[in-house]
């Protein structure tokens, strides 16, 4: 890709325009960047201040100097993310916009390319800045809570990089725990045997391994007890060591539950718990105890919590607008509790008490 600046006639504001001219000298780059039907070019067209025109090889961008400065860099990352093997999405192209307008320090091809795993061509890697960030975090700390709504990526990204600890054989064993919260744990009023109790507690991680692992390899893996997918419950009384320890649905656990489950770690062992506090299905008036561990070791060395918001949810673009509008309805039902409760009943303000006679 070549770059020459040209300058151009001044715009209707009386601002000077400039031309920006990108050379792109490999057609299939071309044709990616374009898309199907010049999708992704009509997308990057609304994404940009200046205007922007295609003929060949080249891209001419016209406007004032700091926007065409924009577009280029956009192009320049949409090209870089191709150069790596990369098919741009509409997605993508938002994606790096995004991360462009903010300003991040990380550059955009180098979030959207970080390789974790890869299967039968299907390669799993971060998606978002968040989602990078909180990737890092896993290699850098030795326990990590990765906190966010629901299409984030929390456990399907813990689970990506404990394969890929097992793979390189960083661990021995990897476990996978969640709160089976709707039967409170006691699973014995339950028919069946016991993984048919705790079958449906458990079978989006089941759902997750089947997405990173050949099927076949993973009952083997489970009898040898190098994968181990168990209720929370089972973890009381153990020492894991050399093990990559995935807790689930962290927002449904006590704070009990929690300090337990912490306390099980051993040597050479990594902890990632991951969970959504507005979703807590706990008994009413039971405290979560993911709200209530940031509090005890929020500055506590080697441990790190890592927040995913609505701009990581990697699902339908409504889950995030949906994610949104929940966090407002729920600001709003806030303020509302806490200005009735501010407003002091009559009797307190010296009127009528209320009290029949």
């Amino acid at each position: 890709m070549t770059g020459t600046p040209n300058p151009s006639s001044a715009g209707s504001n009386g601002a000077a325009r400039v031309q920006t001219k990108i050379s792109v000298n490999d057609p299939k780059i071309m044709v990616n960047l374009l898309g199907a039907k010049d999708e992704i070019l009509r997308l990057i067209e609304r994404t940009l201040a200046s205007d922007v025109h295609v003929r060949g090889n080249e891209i001419t961008i016209t406007g004032d100097p700091g926007e065409n400065a924009t577009a280029e860099r956009l192009f320049s990352e949409l090209i870089e993310l191709i150069e790596r093997g990369e098919t741009l999405s509409v997605d993508s192209v938002r994606r790096t916009a995004a991360m462009l307008e903010d300003a991040t320090a990380e550059r955009p091809a180098e979030v959207l390319t970080l390789n974790i795993l890869s299967r039968r061509g299907k390669t799993i890697r971060p998606k978002t800045l968040g989602q990078k960030r909180y990737v890092d975090a896993i290699d850098e700390n030795t326990i990590v809570f990765g906190i966010g709504p629901a299409g984030t990526g929390k456990t399907y990204l813990a689970m990506a990089k404990a394969v890929q600890a097992l793979t390189a054989k960083q661990v021995s064993r990897i476990i996978l725990t969640r709160p089976a919260v709707e039967a409170g744990e006691r699973l014995g009023f339950l028919p069946g045997t016991l993984n048919e109790k705790i079958d449906p507690y458990l079978r989006p991680l089941y759902d997750a391994l089947h997405d990173m692992l050949d099927p076949e390899s993973i009952p083997r893996l489970m009898a040898a007890g190098t994968i181990e997918v168990a209720p929370l419950a089972y973890m009381r009384g153990r020492t894991l060591n050399d093990a990559f320890i995935i807790l689930d649905e962290a927002q449904n656990t006590t704070p009990e539950q929690m300090k337990m489950f912490l306390t099980r770690l051993g040597f050479g062992a990594k902890i990632v718990v991951t969970g959504d506090v507005t979703q807590v299905d706990l008994p009413g008036g039971t405290s979560s105890g993911l709200k209530v561990v940031r509090e005890i070791l929020q500055n506590v060395e080697d441990v790190h919590f890592a927040e995913l918001s609505s701009s990581d949810v990697v699902r339908h673009r409504l889950v995030a607008e949906i994610v949104d509008a929940y966090a407002r309805y729920d600001d709003e039902q806030e303020r509302a509790t806490q200005t009735v409760h501010a407003v002091p009943d009559r009797a307190a303000s010296g009127g009528r008490s209320g009290r029949r006679r």
